[in-house]
C-alpha cells in the first residue's frame, strides 16, 4: 500500500460512528455515488456482515399425515404399521387422530421414499 492510503486508513479508524456516517454521505454527495448501491462493497465501519452468511438449509422432515379416506383406512393402516413398527393400537390411533406425523426428523430422500408409499395406498400426505 502506498503511505497516502496508510494515513487515510489510520484516520479511518478513528473516527466515530456518526463521523463516519457523515464521511459516507460526503463521498455520496462530492462523487455522485450512493454507498446502498454497492451491493456489500462498501460496508458501514463496525457492521456486522449479517448478509454475508449462508441462509440454513432444512435437512430433517417430517412426514405427516393430513387425511385418511374412510375406504382406504385399513391399507393405509398397514402401512403404517410397517413404517413405523408401532403395534395395531398404537397404529390405529396415530391413523385415526390425522393431521398427524407419522416420522419426524429423517432425511429427504426417506421422507419422499414414505409419501410414496403412504400415497400408494391412499393416504394425503404432507412434508415439513
Amino acid at each position: 500500500m502506498s503511505t497516502a492510503t496508510d494515513e487515510i486508513l489510520e484516520k479511518l479508524k478513528t473516527l466515530t460512528l456518526l463521523e463516519a456516517s457523515e464521511l459516507v454521505k460526503q463521498i455520496e454527495d462530492a462523487f455522485g455515488v450512493s454507498a446502498a448501491a454497492v451491493g456489500g462493497g462498501m460496508m458501514m465501519m463496525g457492521a456486522p456482515a449479517a448478509a454475508a452468511e449462508p441462509e440454513e438449509v432444512q435437512t430433517e422432515f417430517s412426514v405427516i399425515l393430513e387425511e385418511v379416506p374412510a375406504d382406504k383406512k385399513i391399507a393405509i393402516l398397514k402401512e403404517v404399521r410397517a413404517i413405523t413398527g408401532l403395534g395395531l393400537k398404537e397404529a390405529k390411533d396415530l391413523v385415526e387422530a390425522a393431521p398427524k406425523a407419522v416420522k419426524e426428523a429423517i432425511a429427504k430422500e426417506a421422507a419422499e421414499e414414505l409419501k410414496k408409499q403412504l400415497e400408494a395406498v391412499g393416504a394425503k400426505i404432507a412434508i415439513k
